[in-house]
């Protein structure tokens, strides 16, 4: 598929527009309870996701802004599949859950915060992906839980949902504050390395001052 795309002259910009517009569509099922087809939207939703960084190398179209583009459209496809579950959730019907909502928002923002530490850490690292909730990870929890979750069902094994979103909101807060202490240590063994080097080279230039001017020898007069 991938190869068939490359050589079809697709746009990869246009693969990530189309992905973004079905995590919309995504977002929206979400809000109206439809869980299961939501979460197939997002298995294809995010099938585009993968495609257009593999398209983009193959071929040979990859530029500076298309991954600035799919990377802040990445956002804003989580933020619609979060804002659809605020709605379902917060809406007076009998599914109205104000913990829910609130588990919801917490993933929401945690998954921001993972995401930007990641991005501001890597202008002073090289790279900053360490935490065991990434965003595939975060996905793919979305999808089990949209797949396993019937709202008009009462057996306890189809709403499954609830319990994707407590592991959302705990796993994204602690793979923030994991990327910080990372960046925090690797920023301060970075700064030891370089006050090491400054001080050897200040150690250098002090003892080449305290040898004194090197003494040249005189030119032999011509005769």
């Amino acid at each position: 598929m991938v190869r068939g795309l490359a050589h079809g002259r697709i746009n990869p910009n246009l693969l990530t527009v189309i992905g973004v517009s079905l995590n919309v569509g995504c977002g929206l099922l979400f809000g109206f309870g439809h869980f299961f087809w939501a979460g197939i939207i997002l298995i294809v939703a995010n099938l585009f996701d993968m495609l257009d960084g593999q398209v983009a190398r193959l071929s040979g179209r990859v530029t500076r802004f298309g991954g600035f583009l799919d990377s802040s459209l990445d956002r804003l496809s989580d933020m619609v599949v979060f804002v659809g579950l605020i709605i379902f959730y917060a809406r007076n019907t009998e599914f109205h859950s104000t913990l829910n909502v609130f588990l919801v928002c917490a993933a929401m923002m945690g998954s921001v915060l993972v995401s930007y530490t990641s991005a501001r850490a890597e202008s002073l690292i090289p790279k900053c992906d360490v935490g065991f909730l990434r965003r595939p990870e975060r996905v793919v929890l979305l999808i089990i839980g949209a797949l396993t979750t019937h709202p008009n069902s009462q057996n306890p094994f189809l709403n499954r949902m609830p319990a994707v979103l407590w592991i959302l909101a705990v796993g994204s807060y602690w793979t923030f504050a994991h990327r910080m202490y990372h960046t925090w240590r690797e920023v301060n063994k970075a700064d030891a390395a370089q006050a090491q080097a400054q001080a050897a080279s200040d150690s250098s230039r002090a003892a080449s001052n305290a040898a004194g001017p090197e003494r040249r020898t005189e030119p032999e007069l011509v005769r």
